[in-house]
């Protein structure tokens, strides 16, 4: 099934604005090098357009999993916009009606281990604000990580962080 007047790139993706699949890769670069976390927004929501929301989430993914510190920060910077609608018609063919919560899920236990693990200050400062910190958030088997998240945050040296952790779980 396809969107009319869409074409596919290289890897099989649906495009919706004719953007060659190159564009792809620099738009999602764009939007995690950016230092900006509103100016990226320019770049995740062509990427969203132009490519839909399961391939710009799924690089993302990739960044916070595999990439640099720059990039992991970046990501987490990025992945905000990710939810933003999109302009055109979004087909269930493309990405299957639960698997935006799948990928937030995975985005979340992601996170949520890469704030944990990974001391980098700028990291940590970028993954908090989207971090849920409450159980419901996650299975059972993390429940225990939301409460080394929450202490790692409680005692950091970094007053941001101090203070956003205690704005989340008071919300």
């Amino acid at each position: 099934m396809g969107i009319a007047g869409a074409s596919s790139d290289s890897q099989g993706f649906a495009t919706r604005s004719g953007l060659p699949g190159e564009c792809f890769d620099a738009l999602i670069e764009a939007a995690v090098y950016d230092p900006n976390p509103s100016f990226n927004r320019v770049f995740v929501e062509s990427a969203l357009n132009a490519f839909g929301r399961r391939r710009v989430q799924l690089a993302l993914l990739d960044y916070l999993r595999t990439g640099t510190d720059q990039e992991r920060a970046g990501s987490a910077r990025a992945w905000y916009w990710s939810a933003l609608p999109l302009r055109l018609l979004h087909l269930s063919a493309e990405m299957p009606a639960n698997a935006e919560e799948t990928a937030e899920a995975i985005w979340h236990e992601s996170a949520l281990r890469e704030f944990i693990r990974n001391e980098h200050v700028d990291v940590r400062r970028c993954i908090l604000p989207g971090l849920p910190l409450f159980p419901k958030a996650y299975p059972p088997e993390l429940h225990t990580l939301i409460d080394t998240a929450v202490a790692i945050a409680r005692s950091h040296p970094d007053e941001y962080i101090r203070h956003r952790v205690e704005i989340q779980i008071h919300h």
